[in-house]
C-alpha cells in the first residue's frame, strides 16, 4: 500500500511566517497562539496518525467574532486555514499542511441556553458530544448522536462529519438533530442557517453543510 502524498507546501506562505504570526497576535490578542515547535507537534494528526504534518501556527480562538477575524485575514493572505474539534477523527479530517493555520474550537464549549419546552438546547461547537447531554440530564434529555468518542469529540466535529451512533437507528444522525447553525465562512463572514423551529423557509443549506468536513465555513 502506498502512502498518500501531502501537497507541497506554499514557498511563499513559509517565508512569511513570523510576520504572519505577529500579525495575528495583533489582530487577536486576546486568541491563545501557538507557534512553538513542540506546541504545534501537538496538532500534527488526528486519530489516524499515520499521516502528520506540522502546521505554520495553532489558534484557539473563543468567540465567533474572533474566527470570523482570523478567518478574513487567512482568507485576504491566501493562508490554508484546517478547522480542528478534538481531533478523534479516523479520517485524517484534521491534518493539517506546513504552510496552514490549524483553528481549534476547543475552548468554544459554552452551553448558552437550554428550552426544554421546545427540547433545544444552544451550545458552542467545542463543546463535547456527552457534555450536551450532561448538561440536560437534570431535565431527562440527551442529546441522540453518540458516536464511539462521544467522550471526547466535539459538536464541530460531529458536524462536519454528519456523526451517528448506536442511537441513530431511533433517533437518526447529527443532521435531524439539528435547528439551526451559526458558522463563518471562509471569507469571514458570520452567517445563521436554520432557525429555532423544524422546517425554516428557503433552501435546505442546513443539510448541506452538515456532513461537509468543512468546507463551507466554521462552526
Amino acid at each position: 500500500m502506498s502512502l498518500i502524498e501531502l501537497p507541497k507546501p506554499d514557498q511563499s506562505v513559509l517565508s512569511r511566517r513570523d510576520e504572519i504570526i505577529k500579525d495575528l497576535r495583533k489582530l487577536v490578542p486576546e486568541t491563545p497562539l501557538i507557534a512553538d515547535a513542540q506546541g504545534r507537534r501537538t496538532y500534527e494528526s488526528d486519530a489516524l496518525s499515520a499521516y502528520r504534518g506540522v502546521p505554520l501556527a495553532v489558534l484557539l480562538p473563543g468567540t465567533t467574532e474572533e474566527v470570523s477575524k482570523i478567518l478574513r485575514y487567512c482568507h485576504q493572505h491566501r493562508i490554508k486555514v484546517v478547522p480542528r474539534g478534538a481531533g478523534t477523527s479516523l479520517c485524517g479530517g484534521a491534518l493539517p499542511l506546513q504552510d496552514s493555520i490549524v483553528l481549534g474550537i476547543s475552548r468554544m464549549n459554552r452551553v448558552l441556553e437550554i428550552d426544554p419546552i421546545n427540547r433545544i438546547a444552544r451550545v458552542e461547537a467545542g463543546i463535547t458530544n456527552i457534555g450536551i447531554s450532561q448538561a440536560v440530564a437534570f431535565q431527562g434529555f440527551f442529546y441522540a448522536p453518540d458516536p464511539s468518542s462521544q467522550l471526547a469529540c466535539t459538536l464541530a466535529g460531529n458536524i462536519a462529519t454528519n456523526a451517528g451512533g448506536a442511537h441513530c437507528l431511533k433517533y437518526g444522525v447529527t443532521v435531524n438533530n439539528l435547528q439551526g447553525l451559526r458558522i463563518v465562512l471562509m471569507d469571514g463572514e458570520i452567517l445563521d442557517i436554520g432557525g429555532d423551529y423544524l422546517d425554516a423557509q428557503g433552501y435546505d443549506f442546513l443539510s448541506l453543510i452538515t456532513g461537509s468536513e468543512g468546507q463551507f465555513g466554521v462552526g
